[in-house]
This record gives C-alpha cells, structure tokens and sequence, in this order.
C-alpha cells in the first residue's frame, strides 16, 4: 500500500461517512423505517442491496480461493442467478400481500405462531454460524496480507482487521437501521463491481489474456461438471463404490472411496442440491428477502429482484476468474516465466496450495499498479462491510419483531428501535467466539456452503410446499422443521470437532466416521426428503386447516382481484429483462465443460 492507495481509501471512508450520516438524519424513530426503512426503496437500491448483501466476505475471500483450487466448480452457485427470478416472479406477489416485517412473521400467518418462533430461532442460530463470523473472519484475512506488520496491545494484523471491520460497520448500522444499509450497500456495490473487475483486467494482462490462463491451468478447471468418483493417481475417475470405505496406497494416492464420500463438486450433488440451498436463500431468507419487503410496492420489489439477478452473473468472472488467474501466476511463478510476484502465503514448502483464502487479496497485492489497488482494497473493504451490515440489520430484525415483540406487545417504538440495537452487538460477540471453528475448515466457502446445506432443507420445505399446497397446515410445518433442523444440528455436531482439534479423528468405519465422510450435498438431500416426508405425512394425519385464515398466501386461495393486481404489477420490460438472465445463464453453462 502505497500513499495514493491510502488517499483512495480514506476516501472511500469519507464518502461512505458522508452517505451513512445524511441518511441517519433521515430516519425515524419507529420499528417500520429502522427495519424496512419505512417501505421507501426503489427498484435500483433493492437489486443493488441484495447483490451487496450477497457478494460480501465469503466471496472475495471464499469464492476467489475455491478458484484457485477447484477452477469454476463453484460457479454453479452463482449461476444461481434464476433463483432471483423465481423471488421475483413466484414469491414477491404473496410476501406483498402479507406485508410482513419478517420471514418467520410470514410462516405465522401461513402456518402458526410456533412455526415462527421455530424459525426465528433456526434463522438466528444459521447467521451466528455462518454470516456473522465468517464476514468477522475474512476482514482479518485481507488485512493479514495487505498488513501483515500491523500489531497493537499483542493482537495481530487478523484481529486487528476482523475488530476494525465490526465497528466501524455496526456503528452505522446500529445508527441508520435498514435505511442505512440499504444505501450504503448501492454505493459500495458499485466500488466492489470496479475494484474487482481490475483485478479480473490486470491478472488476464500478466498470465497471457483469456487463452493464456486456459493453457496455463488446463481446461479440466474450467469444467463445471465434475464426475461422481473421485479421480484417482492416474487421472482417472475411481470405478463406483457403495460401500463406506476410503483407502490410500502406499504413495498416499487414493485408490478406492465410496462414490457418497466424494467432495470434488460431483455434479449429483451440484444439480440437486445446490438449487435448493439457492431457493432457500434468495427466496426465503431474511437476509435477503428484506431488501424486497422494503420496496415502495410489488413493481418496485420484482424489479429491484430481476436487477439482482443480473448483477448475480458478474461473480463468476471478477471473484472465480481471479482466483483461478492466481493459480495460473503460482505455477507461472514456479516455472520462472513471471518474476517478482510473492504467492508463499498461501503455499506449502512443497509448492502446494495451503490457504486458498488468501488468493483474492494476493493478487491485489501483486498485480495491480499503485492508486487501482487502493480502489479494490476500498472494494473489498466494500464487501466486507456490506455483508456484515446486511446481517446485523438481518438479526436484529428477527429478534426483535419475531421475539422480543411477542413477548412485549405493548414496547414503544423507541423501546423495539433500542432492543434492535442491543441484539446487533449481541450477535456480533457470539459471532467472534465460533472464528476458531472456521479457521480449520477446508475453505471459508465450502465452510459456509456446508453449513447453509445443513440448516437450510427444512426451511426450502416449509415455504415452497406450504405455498404450492394449501393442504399441509400448522403441524405438518413444525414437524418439518424440528425434524430437519434436528438432522442438520445432528450433522454440524459431527463435523466440528475435527475441526477444532488437531488430533481429532473418529474411528475408521465407524458410524460417526461414515456420517462425516459424506459429502455434505447429499446429507442435505437426505434431509430434505424426510423434511418433506415429515410436513406431508403429518398434515395429511391431523386436521385440514382453516383455508380463510391464510387467503391470498398459497396457491388455490387467491382470489381473483389479487391475481389482477399482481398482473398489473409488471411488463414486457420485466419479461425481457428475466429472458436475458435466462438466456446467459445457459451460455455459462454451455461454455464452462472444460
């Protein structure tokens, strides 16, 4: 970091200074504009505060790293652009006419109040595991490499940075509430989508441009569909295994495994699964869906969500690319054709990849020119923020509206705006305190990936059935739920304590052994199909429920004049707009076979 790159980033601290407080001077006092800012957004901030919301910690950090070991396997994920769609098309008309505050306020107006208490706790416990330390985590990641020096009262750059990251951002968030976030988030989408688009720019100019990076790394990263075995010493894939075994030959090659016990991205997994993870987070996450519950009206919340889904295209080539371009300079770099570019970082003595995470900040530090680079660092610092912001709000809101409102119905406005405030800082120390279980998992994205494939089943199940099925009621979603949060709690267990410790291993062939060594798509899988079966079983077991109670929230009870006025919510902008997504979406998936 040089001078005019600290000069770039005190100013992108200014502006945003600048933007937060003439916008906490807007704000009211009351629980409808600090947690949907007073239902005032547009279509523009509502997509560009999803994209910031989504495209934070785990991406730059995360998403760059699983490029640089595993090339475009993970873009499946943000290919997932069309869930946005199914938000915007499928789900917008029936959260408008709930007018709700929350997810879990929603499922108590589908279902009943026990659902939503369910819920919300489901919800809070996922952001803790996931969102909040995470964003924590990867703050401390780019500042260890772009400040490696930096130390102060015995803590290093890392705690240093991931402090630094948190208070500054929910000072404002506490602050300006929703509203805040929300415009906070459009700027920094647009200093994140610049910055990371250079780095895109300069690294294809110093690995030889588009077909210099496929001749560098080879076509098999540039391969969305991985085969269902693992490959085994000599490239090929591994024949098919059902039983639950994993061998290594005296070279430490693998030479047999179970076709369940594969995490290479097996495309199985990646066609089944990964839809449902995205059709629980972009369609039925607070963290996200808030954004289209502060819309000024249906039009504005469909179109914010189809401008989402279009930003949501740009990750693959300015967040993977990178990555992938940063394993093209290691091996370039080892060969002798590049010099005076330092990866050792993230390498083994050997020359392997050891911390992934850090591809995305190591590239800013080796190639971009003095001045770009403060602008990617306020880039990053950008998405850092965004996300954190978004989930802070996110929490707060749960807690508050879904929790302690129950609890205290007659709370004044002022009182929910201070208890709001109080849970944000709660969630944050909690947050802090499961940094360690990240630290030793694979890679901040397959961490958070895993995790959200264990908690989110039951919550897919619950919305999309209960709103394509007026006949499952009340009893059938809570079984639902406790079943599928139960199994993915069960699972988590599982996984973390050889993470946590070093030593750590279960016996091999044994239950837990088993149970941790399947790939974690399908453990979702499995737990959405009992999900399902629980919910469906159970409703059709106990009494059919009252249709007039939830009308206009499920198919088959929506009465005509609310068909009509979603009809005139939108046009053939919007059906073009929705077209295109589609449309370049099949071309990524036609174009990266390897």
């Amino acid at each position: 970091m040089e001078t005019v790159d600290w000069l770039v980033v005190g100013g992108y601290f200014a502006l945003l200074a600048g933007l937060a407080w003439w916008v906490i001077r807007q704000s009211k006092d009351t629980s409808d504009d600090y947690f949907l800012a007073g239902h005032s957004l547009g279509w523009f901030i509502v997509g560009a505060s999803i994209f910031a919301s989504n495209i934070g910690s785990e991406h730059l950090v995360g998403l760059a790293g699983s490029g640089a070991t595993d090339g475009v396997a993970m873009a499946h994920y943000e290919l997932h652009a069309w869930c946005l769609l199914v938000l915007a098309w499928v789900l917008v008309p029936f959260y408008a006419r709930s007018q709700v505050f929350t997810m879990p306020q929603f499922l108590e107006r589908r279902f009943s109040p026990a659902s939503r208490y369910t819920l919300s706790v489901i919800s809070l416990v996922a952001y803790v595991v996931t969102k909040i330390a995470v964003g924590i985590f990867a703050g401390g990641i780019v500042f260890s490499v772009l400040l490696p020096e930096l130390s102060f009262a015995g803590l290093n750059s890392f705690w240093i940075g991931s402090i630094l990251v948190l208070v500054v951002t929910g000072l404002y968030t506490v602050l300006g509430g929703f509203r805040a976030v929300a415009y906070t988030e459009t700027l920094q989408t647009i200093i994140l989508i610049v910055g990371s688009a250079l780095v895109t720019y300069y690294g294809l100019k110093y690995v030889g441009g588009w077909s210099g990076l496929r001749e560098t790394i080879g076509s098999e990263m540039f391969n969305l569909w991985k085969p269902l075995t693992a490959i085994g010493a000599d490239g090929q894939a591994l024949p098919m295994e059902w039983a639950p075994v994993e061998e290594v030959n005296e070279n430490g090659d693998l030479v047999r495994q179970a076709w369940y016990f594969n995490g290479n991205y097996p495309w199985l997994g990646m066609l089944f699964c990964a839809p449902i993870i995205g059709l629980w987070y972009w369609c039925t996450d607070q963290y996200i869906v808030q954004r289209a519950l502060g819309a000024e009206n249906e039009t504005q919340a469909r179109r914010g969500s189809i401008f989402a889904a279009l930003l949501k295209l740009l990750p693959v080539f300015i967040f993977i690319v990178p990555g992938m371009i940063c394993f093209g300079l290691i091996m370039k770099s080892q060969s002798g054709a590049v010099e005076g570019m330092d990866f050792s970082e993230m390498l083994h003595e050997d020359g392997a990849i050891k911390e992934s995470g850090k591809a995305f900040p190591l590239m800013v530090k080796n190639v971009l020119p003095a001045g770009v680079r403060g602008l990617v660092v306020a880039g990053l610092l950008s998405a850092l923020m965004s996300s954190l912001a978004g989930v802070f709000n996110a929490c707060s809101t749960l807690f508050t509206i879904d929790l302690y409102k129950k609890f205290a119905p007659e709370a004044s406005e002022k009182r929910l705006v201070q208890v709001g405030r109080w849970a944000t800082v709660a969630m944050v120390l909690i947050g802090m305190a499961w940094i360690p279980v990240i630290q030793g998992s694979k890679g901040l994205y397959d961490y958070l990936q895993s995790v959200q494939g264990y908690l989110a089943p039951p919550i897919f199940v619950v919305f999309f059935l209960g709103i394509a099925w007026k006949r499952l009621n009340a009893q059938g979603c809570l079984a639902a739920l406790l079943v599928g949060f139960a199994m993915g709690i069960f699972r988590l267990g599982v996984d973390t304590p050889p993470k946590i410790y070093e030593n750590f291993a279960y016996a091999e062939g044994s239950f837990f052994w088993v149970v941790n060594k399947i790939y974690f798509q399908y453990f979702s899988l499995l737990i959405t199909v009992v999900s399902a079966v629980a919910m469906i079983v159970v409703s059709y077991l106990t009494r059919e429920p009252d249709y007039q109670r939830f009308q206009g929230l499920t198919y088959g009870v929506v009465s005509e004049e609310e068909k009509r006025t979603t009809r005139e919510s939108w046009g053939g902008a919007d059906v073009a707009l929705s077209g295109l997504v589609l449309v370049l979406i099949l071309a990524a998936y036609l174009y990266f076979q390897g």
